[in-house]
């Protein structure tokens, strides 16, 4: 149990933002889209497009601040921003303008993101160990998909869609007061040379890169994600399509996700070290694929929600074992821009299905190209277990930089091509 205050500070940042964020997002953004302004998949996959475009530059912008200042004091002007942004929500009603603001959310949304997930190596502590408090960071963001999504389909429901933005924008607002009395253990205050912004990304793209411990789990992130992405253009499609159920449905369903992720989250603290591994990671995300066949292979509501949660579950476990390889592998000076390299390859594999889904969706349905997402990520994790096991292999930084026994400034693993 940890009792670190400026670990729950942030756990309760992330918690209270994200409530609000994903309110917004599954019923706010989803269900304007697809129920108010009618929406096709083709305008759906246009909209998300935006928002993934939008995001990586966003991220690629957060990812230098965080290594110039600290995770903080980005995260509290990122979500300062962010108000006004959920508050132009209640503004559209044509689709350009929804798409336009997609775009304010995706770069304004990003560096929250990117805040939150480079926050765990500045907490870490010995009673904190780094991958206790991730799951912690992860299980508030896990439990917001429990509150946030059924929350924002009760407004819906008995208030208006469009309370859900009002939500999302007083729910960052509380964050900023949270996360700004945060203290940070190894914050560099004073963070060395600086060169230009675009030389500092492209050193933390070429660490990503020529690292092969962490370039493992970037890219097998970018597989889950190349997976998931058909969902963002066609799952709103899939419950007003194929399922044939009203918007509330979709924060309903979420919530049961949620629940899920919260397991997950809670999972991954339990399970046993040699889990903590690529090897580990491979396996996970080979599930993530074949839950999201459970979650979308049938038309039965029931099973949908069990789905739902047991896809949960997975993803759940997955989220908090990926960052764990990340920032195990990543030096302090480093952290924003790594993390956020793995947030522009979460991004862009969301992006890449979007310009196929609406035409194969036409061609084929709805569900069959939900459920072929999701056999494709299955086969590309367990095709990477030759390269996991090499993964295993190498060295750890952590928890050398933890006990204070590595310089941040000191290679942790050779760059092996």
């Amino acid at each position: 149990m940890l009792r670190n205050r400026d670990v729950m500070r942030v756990v309760a940042a992330r918690f209270i933002s994200r409530v609000g964020g994903e309110a917004a997002f599954f019923v706010g953004v989803w269900g304007k889209a697809a129920y108010e302004l009618h929406a096709n998949a083709g305008q759906i996959a246009i909209l998300m497009a935006v928002l993934a475009v939008s995001g990586i530059l966003g991220t690629m912008v957060a990812g230098v601040l965080v290594d110039r200042y600290d995770p903080r004091r980005v995260l509290a002007i990122a979500e300062l921003f962010f108000v006004p942004t959920a508050l132009a929500f209640l503004l559209p009603t044509q689709m350009w303008q929804l798409t336009v603001l997609a775009a304010l959310l995706g770069f304004f949304g990003s560096p929250v993101m990117t805040a939150s997930a480079s926050f765990a190596p500045f907490l870490t502590t010995e009673d904190a160990p780094i991958e206790r408090v991730n799951a912690w960071i992860e299980g508030a963001g896990s439990l917001s998909f429990v509150i946030g999504p059924g929350l924002g389909a009760l407004l819906a429901a008995y208030v208006s869609l469009d309370a859900v933005f009002i939500l999302d924008a007083v729910t960052s607002l509380i964050a900023v007061f949270l996360v700004w009395g945060v203290h940070l253990n190894r914050a560099k205050r004073e963070p060395g040379q600086r060169g230009r912004a675009v030389e500092e990304l492209r050193e933390g793209l070429r660490y990503v890169y020529g690292n092969r411990a962490l370039r493992y789990p970037v890219l097998i992130g970018t597989a889950v994600w190349l997976g998931f992405g058909a969902f963002g253009a066609l799952e709103p499609l899939f419950y007003r399509d194929v399922l044939e159920v009203g918007v509330e449905a979709i924060g309903y369903m979420n919530t049961i996700f949620g629940l899920g992720l919260v397991g997950g989250a809670w999972l991954s603290t339990r399970l046993p070290e040699r889990t903590r591994s690529a090897r580990g990671l491979a396996v996970v995300s080979s599930l993530v694929g074949f839950g999201a066949l459970l979650y979308v292979g049938t038309r039965s509501l029931l099973v949908v929600a069990l789905g739902a949660l047991v896809w949960g579950a997975v993803i759940g476990v997955a989220d908090v074992l990926l960052k764990v390889l990340i920032q195990s592998s990543t030096p302090d000076h480093l952290m924003g821009r790594a993390v956020g390299a793995a947030q522009m390859h979460r991004q862009g594999g969301e992006l890449l299905p979007l310009a196929v889904a609406p035409s194969l969706a036409a061609a084929f349905g709805v569900q069959a190209v939900l459920i072929g997402g999701g056999l494709v990520l299955a086969g590309a994790a367990a095709l990477s277990w030759g390269e996991a096991r090499a993964v295993d292999r190498l060295p750890r930084l952590r928890t050398a930089v933890v006990s204070g026994s590595l310089s941040p400034d000191d290679e942790p693993v050779s760059p092996v091509p």
